[in-house]
C-alpha cells in the first residue's frame, strides 16, 4: 500500500449528477458501476463493511426506466451515497463495527435513509466506524482500522472515518455519519471534506443505533458546502417516529448560500488558539479570520468561560448514557451470544466480555461508575450542571454574534496506533467539537488548506440552534473566496 496515496479527484457534485442523469447525459447504471469499481480498487483503505452491489444496480436500473418514461425524479436522482454502519437499512447488517451485533440484520430503514431514497438517491453500502461510535480514529472496529487516503499510515478520524474515506477516496459522492462529540466534523477535517452536525432535533435519529441519546445526530459528509446543504435539506425535518425530533420548518439551504455574509458577525474564541493547538492550524485559521475582516465582516473576540470543562462534562455524560443504552446487548434478544455459559448471569458476562471491544468496555465501566449511588451527585449531576452553564455561555454569545469560527481539531491526522495506548490523549482530539454537542447547537467543518506535510486542515463554524442557514452561508463564502 502506498503510504502517500492521494485522494481521487472529485467527479461531479450532487447537483451536476442529478442534472446529467435527468437530461440523459449520464446512465445511472454506468454511474453506479464506476463507484463499485472504485470500492474494489480502494479495498485496502477498509472503508466499507457492506457493499449493496445488487440493490444499488437494481435501483439504478429502475431510475433509468423512470427517466426513459418521462417520470419526474427526485432531488438526489442517481447520486451515490454511503451510510455509516450504525444507521439501519432494511435487509442489511447493522453491526456498529462490533462483534456483539455480527449476526444482526436490520428489519427497518432509518428515516434519513428513507428520505434520501424517496429523492432517488442510491445507497452504495455501509461504512466502517469506531465500535458503537466510540472513538476518534476508526481504529476501535472489529473490522480493523480504516486508512486515510491522504496518507494510509494515518487515521481518517472517527467515529465516522469509514464514511469520510468513502467520499474522500471517490468511492461515494457523499455519505451519512453520526456525530456524538465530533464524529462527523473530526473525520471531515482529517480527510479534507465538509461535515455537518445539525442542531439537535433538526434531523431524525430514528434508525440510528444509540450511543448517547442526548448528543447523537446524523449529518452529511461531502466534498463541498453546496453538496452538504442539499443533503441536509433532504434529511432534515420533523419525524413522528423520533420523540426528540423538532417540529421546526426547514429553510431552503441551497438558496441561502448565495446571499452575501457581510452582515454576519463572527466570534473568535482567542483562548482556543493559545495552548495545545498545532501552529500550522493556528496560523491558517488566523489568516482566514484576517481575510474575513478585510472583506468587511465584523470579527469579535469572544470568551466561552466554561469551555475548559467541556471534555470532562462530555465524557461523564456520554459514558453514562452509553452505559444505559448498551445494557440491551445481553445475548438474549439478538446479536452475539457466547457459548458454554452455565447460567443466565454467566451468559451475560461471557457475551459482553467477548462481544464488546476494549474501548466500549472502558466507557461502559466509566458510565456505570458515574451513575452509581455513591458518585451520582459528585460526577453525573455536576456534569449536567456544567452542561447547562456551557449552554448559557452560548446563549449569551449568540445575542451579540451570528457564527463562531474556531479549529475543528488540535492537530491534523495522526498516525495509526499513535494514541491507542493513551485514551486521555485520544479523548482530547474532541476538545473543540464536544461543546456544540453539549449545547445542542449546529456546527460544521470545512477544509481550509493543508499543513506542512500536505495533510488537510479543518475549520469549524458554529451557529445557534436551527441557524444552519447562517453557518452554511459563511462556510460557502469561505470555500468560494478564501480557500
Amino acid at each position: 500500500m502506498n503510504p502517500k496515496k492521494k485522494k481521487t479527484p472529485v467527479k461531479q457534485s450532487l447537483s451536476e449528477t442529478v442534472t446529467a442523469i435527468r437530461k440523459g447525459n449520464l446512465d445511472p447504471v454506468a454511474h453506479v458501476e464506476s463507484f463499485l469499481s472504485e470500492i474494489k480498487e480502494h479495498a485496502a483503505l477498509n472503508s466499507f463493511v457492506t457493499v449493496c452491489e445488487n440493490e444499488s444496480l437494481a435501483k439504478a436500473e429502475l431510475l433509468s426506466q423512470k427517466i426513459k418514461q418521462g417520470v419526474p425524479t427526485g432531488r438526489l436522482s442517481g447520486t451515490v451515497i454511503a451510510i455509516k454502519d450504525n444507521i439501519n437499512l432494511t435487509g442489511y447488517p447493522t453491526t456498529c463495527a462490533s462483534r456483539i451485533l455480527n449476526s444482526y440484520i436490520s428489519p427497518y430503514t432509518a428515516t434519513t435513509v428513507k428520505r434520501m431514497q424517496a429523492e432517488d438517491a442510491i445507497i452504495i453500502g455501509k461504512t466502517n466506524m469506531d465500535e458503537f461510535a466510540m472513538g476518534s480514529s476508526t481504529e476501535n472496529s472489529v473490522y480493523g482500522p480504516a486508512a486515510n487516503p491522504y496518507d494510509t499510515r494515518r487515521v481518517p478520524g472517527g467515529s465516522s472515518g469509514g464514511s469520510a474515506v468513502a467520499v474522500a477516496a471517490g468511492m461515494a459522492q457523499a455519505a451519512l455519519g453520526s456525530d456524538t462529540g465530533g464524529s462527523i466534523r473530526q473525520p471531515a477535517a482529517f480527510t479534507g471534506l465538509t461535515g455537518i452536525k445539525p442542531t439537535y432535533g433538526r434531523v431524525s435519529r430514528y434508525g440510528l443505533v444509540a450511543f448517547a441519546s442526548s448528543f447523537d445526530q446524523i449529518g452529511p459528509l461531502t466534498h463541498t458546502v453546496a453538496d452538504a446543504a442539499l443533503l441536509l435539506q433532504v434529511i432534515s425535518g420533523y419525524d413522528r417516529h423520533d420523540s426528540t425530533s423538532a417540529n421546526v420548518g426547514v429553510p431552503d439551504y441551497l438558496q441561502s448560500l448565495e446571499q452575501e455574509p457581510d452582515a454576519l458577525r463572527i466570534g473568535v474564541p482567542g483562548k482556543f488558539f493559545k495552548t495545545g493547538l498545532s501552529k500550522d492550524i493556528s496560523d491558517r485559521i488566523n489568516e482566514l479570520v484576517k481575510k474575513l475582516e478585510s472583506d468587511g465582516l465584523t470579527v469579535i473576540d469572544i470568551d466561552l468561560p466554561h469551555a475548559e470543562f467541556g471534555i470532562a462534562a462530555y465524557y461523564i455524560l456520554a459514558t453514562a448514557e452509553a452505559s444505559s443504552n448498551l445494557a440491551r446487548y445481553d445475548g438474549i434478544k439478538y446479536g452475539y451470544r457466547a457459548k458454554g455459559a452455565e447460567d443466565l448471569t454467566e451468559s451475560y458476562q461471557k457475551t459482553r466480555h467477548e462481544g464488546f471491544g476494549d474501548e466500549v468496555k472502558r466507557r461502559i465501566m466509566l458510565g456505570t461508575y458515574v451513575l452509581s449511588a455513591g458518585y451520582y451527585d459528585a460526577y453525573y449531576r455536576k456534569a449536567q450542571q456544567v452542561r447547562q452553564l456551557i449552554r448559557n455561555d452560548f446563549d449569551a454569545i449568540y445575542r451579540t454574534i451570528d457564527c463562531i469560527v474556531l479549529p475543528t481539531t488540535p492537530t491534523t491526522a495522526f498516525k495509526i496506533g499513535e494514541k491507542l495506548d493513551n485514551p486521555l490523549e485520544m479523548y482530547l482530539s474532541d476538545i473543540y467539537t464536544v461543546l456544540s454537542n453539549l449545547a445542542g447547537n449546529c456546527s460544521m467543518s470545512i477544509n481550509c488548506g493543508e499543513d506542512q506535510v500536505n495533510l488537510p486542515i479543518g475549520l469549524q463554524i458554529m451557529a445557534d440552534a436551527f441557524q444552519e442557514e447562517k453557518m452554511l452561508r459563511l462556510a460557502y463564502y469561505i470555500e468560494k473566496n478564501l480557500v
